[in-house]
Parts: C-alpha cells; structure tokens; sequence
C-alpha cells in the first residue's frame, strides 16, 4: 500500500537571542539554519521574539524604569522586506528548508509580537502578528488582526502559527483547528521568568498546553522556547531582586504528536540546540478518526465560531475602497453574462 502522507525531519529550536543586536540574531540565527540543514531539517520553528529578543525588562520593574531599553528595542526589531529579513529568507532557500522564525515585527513607530513563515524557494509564505499581546506585553507591542489566524497549504502539509499565550485562546484555536492545520509551531519565549513565583508562566503550564494543542487539533506541534544566558542578565544591568525574577535557562521545547505524544530528544533547561523528531502526518488521520472536534465531534447545531478574517487597519483610502468594489461589481457582471 502506497501512502500519499508526507513524511519529513522537523526541529523545534531552543536557544538565547542576541539581545537588543538585531544583525548579531539574524547572523545566529543563519547559523542555527545551517546547523538543522546538516541534520536534513525540512522544517525549523524559532522561539517568540527571537530577535532582537523577548522584552523581559516590561516585567521586571515599572514602566519608567523600562523606557531605558524601548529605543534599543524598537531599533533593533525587524521590518519585514527589509535586508536582515531578507538574509533569512535567503538561508531557507540556501538550504531548501521551511523556517518559521518570531522576531518583533517594526512598523513605522509601533513594534508587533510576529511570525514569518518562510517556504524553501525563500518566498514569504505568510506574515503574521500575536494578535493581543499578553499583561504587560501589551505596553510594548500592538495588536494583531483576523487575518492573522490562518492556515497555509504546503509541500510539507498544512502549516500554522501561534505565539505563546494565544495557546490560552480557545477560540482562536478552534478557528485554527476548522482550517484543517497539521503542523503547527508554537513558538515561546523563556519559561523561567517568575519562577516559583507564577506556576502560569513555567514550563509545566505552558508545554502542557502545547501538549493540548496537539491532542485537540490532531497536529503536531513545535513548542520551541527561548533560554536565559548570562548575555541577556548583563545587557539589562538586572539588580539581584530582578535576578530573582529572571533566573537562567527557562528552555522546555518539546515536540508533540496528534495524539498528544511527546517526541524526538529532549534538552536540559540551560542548553541550547535543536529538538529534531520526525513527522508523519499519516498519525493525524488516526487521532481524527477518535475525536475531530471542528468536523465529525462537532455541534454545530448546539455551537459555533463566528470568524473575522479581514485585515483590520487603521487607516483605509475611500479611492481603494471604492475601486475594490467596482471591481467586485464588474466581476459579478462578468460572471452573470457567461452563464447566460
């Protein structure tokens, strides 16, 4: 019996950014690609923020003390088409691999929690944005919108996106789940911050989410995490109180199976590597044939998800409106004339 269920090597990455160093991430982050291309990687997933790093100073002191670091932060964030992205579209097609990388997304003066989602010819298959920042998250970086919560058809499969705590969205996920997602990256910053302090924010609470993901949606998840090093500790000045909120390591990534299963090796908290594991999406036909929540476990009857899915933007010109829906009218006219 021949399958038609693609079978490949994927790697969930567990590493510590370059902090505030936008050019010295991309150049880290080249090389961690070259590193999963030696291992026939086909299909990489980076932590939330990778670069320039997560924000971790918006937790540990008030806002005034934390505007020290926005105009490095903001700097040294990522625009999309710009040439630092553009290096790392070029490594996924050096390499012929599917990379999803986080990084803070600038946009003219505002700074967004973002994924893109790179094909193995380096053309950007999709671009999206965290769409609500968590806690204080939010006094950092902007919303996302509807058009952010979609599912990509691939050579590898149907490939999908979150950052971190939108795993607590079940809403989103649902939406997720109806668009059919197989592979699906979860990427998350460090998990060490207050630790022993907010069982919410460690590695038992969040992989076990990752770990739900996979079971609810019957897909494979990349959960990959950030880790804390000592660069990071300095590059902030951290007080001994703050430390006490920051410890080392923080890394838990993990790769789950459709059944919930973790799988491939694991990492200590403190190292940095790759989590590798290789995916057969011929399993999720299995997990589906127990329990599909958005197709035959449904209740449509009973409840559903009402979805948005339209860019939402703050600023839309009357002539480009106007024009789409002179557009749609001709089309419909079009339309109506063949089938006389």
């Amino acid at each position: 019996m021949v399958s038609n269920h693609p079978k490949f090597r994927a790697a969930a990455v567990q590493s510590a950014s370059v902090l505030h160093d936008l050019d010295g991430g991309i150049e880290k982050a080249i090389s961690i690609i070259e590193d999963a291309a030696r291992q026939d990687v086909e299909l990489l997933a980076f932590p939330e923020a990778w670069v320039p790093g997560y924000p971790y100073w918006a937790w540990l002191g008030p806002p005034a003390w934390g505007m020290q670091f926005v105009q490095a932060y903001h700097d040294n964030s990522m625009e999309v088409g710009s040439a630092q992205h553009n290096k790392i579209c070029a490594a996924a097609q050096r390499h012929n691999m599917h990379v999803v990388f986080g990084f803070s997304e600038k946009a003219g003066g505002s700074v967004y929690l973002a994924q893109t989602i790179i094909g193995p010819d380096g053309q950007v298959i999709a671009n999206r944005r965290k769409l609500r920042p968590t806690h204080v998250e939010r006094s950092v970086f902007g919303d996302g919108d509807g058009s952010n919560l979609a599912v990509h058809d691939t050579e590898l499969g149907k490939l999908g996106a979150l950052c971190c705590w939108e795993h607590l969205q079940p809403l989103s996920k649902y939406a997720m789940y109806s668009m059919g997602e197989q592979v699906h990256v979860a990427s998350w910053p460090t998990l060490s911050l207050y630790r022993g302090k907010a069982y919410a924010l460690g590695p038992e609470a969040n992989m076990a989410v990752s770990q739900v993901y996979a079971l609810e949606g019957q897909c494979f998840v990349l959960a990959s995490t950030s880790v804390v090093d000592k660069a990071i500790i300095e590059n902030m000045s951290l007080s001994p109180e703050q430390v006490d909120l920051l410890h080392l390591g923080g890394g838990a990534t993990t790769i789950f199976a459709p059944d919930g299963q973790p799988i491939g090796n694991q990492l200590k908290p403190d190292e940095e590597g790759l989590v590798i594991a290789e995916i057969d999406l011929s399993m999720i036909t299995l997990a589906k044939a127990a329990a599909d929540p958005a197709g035959h476990y449904a209740r449509p009857d009973v409840t559903r998800l009402l979805l948005n899915t339209s860019p939402s933007l703050p600023v839309e010109r009357l002539e480009t409106h106007f024009r789409e829906i002179a557009d749609e009218e001709v089309a419909e006219e079009n339309s109506a004339l063949k089938s006389r």
